[in-house]
């Protein structure tokens, strides 16, 4: 048991849309990722998902034509199956917090050029 320094965390880092899990608890990661531009639509079928913003402001669509807006210190609960697509603007550079089941899978059935299917612990 130690303490995590979250943003000694984010330091050790700078690729955009590559999650690094720094923690788990109760079959659940803790993850980290720094985000920048459009991500890729998908949903996950059996988990939800939870965003934590901690730097910039990050924009979720969501096949409904809402978009939500989270800011820092703000979270947002994505419930399973619900199609999204996570963004940001103006070339932003947003740094947030996900935590999910260990088994989920990052883009989950979608197969992109930024899916990630090993995830590194920092």
């Amino acid at each position: 048991m130690n303490t995590i320094n979250i943003n000694k965390k984010f330091g050790r880092f700078s690729e955009h849309w590559t999650p690094k899990v720094i923690g788990e608890l109760n079959g659940q990661h803790i993850k980290l990722a720094k985000v920048q531009g459009d991500f890729v639509w998908h949903d996950h079928k059996d988990e939800d998902e939870l965003f934590i913003v901690f730097k910039g402001t990050l924009y979720i669509d969501f096949r409904d034509g809402r978009t939500e807006v989270i800011q820092p210190g703000e979270l947002l609960v994505v419930p399973k199956r619900v199609e999204h697509r996570p963004w940001t603007k103006d070339g932003e550079e947003v740094q947030l917090m996900l935590i999910e089941p260990a088994e989920t899978k990052h883009t989950g059935d979608v197969m992109d050029e930024k899916t990630q299917t090993e995830l590194e612990w920092i």
